[in-house]
């Protein structure tokens, strides 16, 4: 049997080189199959190193059930790409890179030295050794009329003629690492349905007093309960801290409950954020100490030393409410156990950790090739999924790469 040459095989182009692009890379080139990464950024996993500033959190060891249930609708959709490739076997896969990895006291997983240069080093490197072709300073700029891919380059306007596509161009949040949602007008002309891109894991603006952005822009709020109902009656609720900014909040404790309330917002123009200030008083020491005869001492004291609360939330508190309700313990306890922020907006979506919206799963087979166009796969944020941070999001990113893989294999074997 005559052997092929590595010049006669197929062509399969990748374009994108954050974590799905990179995975649906590796598992194409293990199959002998020519494989070409194209990326618009001078080097790529630029989004992918800055996420892992601040520790790179690669997955979580929560329960698998529970796992997929963090992508809330489309918890069907991306359980069955997790099924690939779960948590468990995404740490394997780290670690067979060279890199070991450990769980946080919150469950979370980060490799052992916490950074993601390392991991992305050992990773580039296996791929050059596999053979994937990395060029960098490729702008994707759709098709030609013989249907070759069009790049923007240094050297100018290049074509490139693919087997295969696997388009991994994530969503529209951090335009300068890359990620700018310039292909969703490129898809769409080709008839995919595409849902707006919006922002995930993001901040959102209040109308803040010039008192509060003065003095308290900035500053953290500690250890409260944050809680909202969903346009679907649902109640959503988690534990942690946020910042207060010049216009409003941000930070984890907001990211987490990013989706109803923007859900909320675009609904009826505004959401109503629910905050426990002191979650660890119950209701009824509250107002039995705030009952109490204050013997001169002004409301900030009393704030203070009886109910445990900083400035920051004592501010809140006079923003939020008026001064017969201050002035009542009962109505002052209440508004402390459940004070209402009223959010009229997100931040930006490029400033968005990451962004909602995509490429529609109706528009995709199982194998996720695009039905308007058969031989273009498509995976990662550029899909319409989103997941809170905590690993949720690069998981399902590096699964849908494999999945977009495979599917590309399954396909040119037919």
């Amino acid at each position: 049997m005559p052997v092929t040459s590595p010049s006669q095989r197929p062509l399969v182009a990748v374009i994108g080189g954050g974590p799905a692009g990179l995975m649906a890379a590796e598992q194409l080139a293990r199959t002998g199959l020519r494989v070409a990464l194209y990326d618009a950024m001078p080097s790529v996993g630029r989004k992918f190193l800055l996420a892992g500033v601040g520790g790179m959190n690669i997955t979580h060891s929560e329960p698998a059930e529970a796992f997929a249930g963090r992508y809330r609708e489309a918890a069907p959709w991306v359980g069955q790409w997790l099924q690939q490739l779960d948590g468990p076997a995404l740490r394997e896969w780290i670690h067979g890179l060279g890199i070991d990895t450990f769980v946080g006291s919150s469950g979370r997983v980060f490799p052992a030295d916490m950074k993601a240069a390392p991991l992305l080093r050992a990773w580039l490197k296996r791929l050059r050794d596999s053979g994937v072709q990395l060029h960098t300073r490729h702008r994707w700029q759709g098709w030609d009329a013989q249907q070759h891919l069009l790049f923007t380059t240094p050297e100018g306007q290049q074509q490139v003629e693919a087997a295969a596509v696997v388009l991994a161009l994530g969503g529209g949040s951090w335009a300068r690492l890359g990620s700018d949602g310039s292909w969703v007008p490129l898809l769409r002309e080709r008839g995919v349905a595409v849902r707006e891109l919006l922002p995930a894991n993001c901040g959102f603006t209040a109308n803040w007093s010039e008192h509060l952005r003065q003095r308290f822009a900035g500053q953290p709020l500690k250890q409260v309960i944050a809680s909202v109902t969903g346009c679907d009656g649902q109640q959503h609720q988690r534990r942690g801290e946020c910042i207060v900014t010049a216009d409003g909040l941000e930070g984890s404790l907001i990211y987490a409950l990013s989706a109803p309330l923007r859900e909320l917002i675009q609904q009826q123009g505004y959401a109503e954020l629910q905050l426990d200030l002191a979650p660890d008083r119950s209701h009824s020491q509250l107002a039995s100490l705030l009952a109490q005869p204050r013997k001169g001492q002004s409301l900030s004291s009393i704030l203070r030393k009886r109910a445990g609360l900083d400035a920051v939330k004592s501010t809140l508190l006079h923003e939020c409410l008026d001064k017969s309700q201050l002035a009542d313990p009962e109505q002052l306890t209440g508004g402390i156990k459940g004070l209402t922020i009223r959010l009229l907006a997100t931040r930006p979506l490029d400033e968005a950790i990451s962004s909602a919206g995509g490429v529609m799963a109706q528009a995709l087979d199982e194998r996720l090739m695009l039905k308007a166009i058969p031989g273009v796969f498509c995976a990662g944020e550029m899909l319409d999924w989103e997941a809170p941070t905590g690993g949720y999001l690069l998981t399902a990113c590096f699964a849908s790469g494999l999945v977009a893989a495979r599917g590309v294999i399954d396909w040119l074997g037919e």
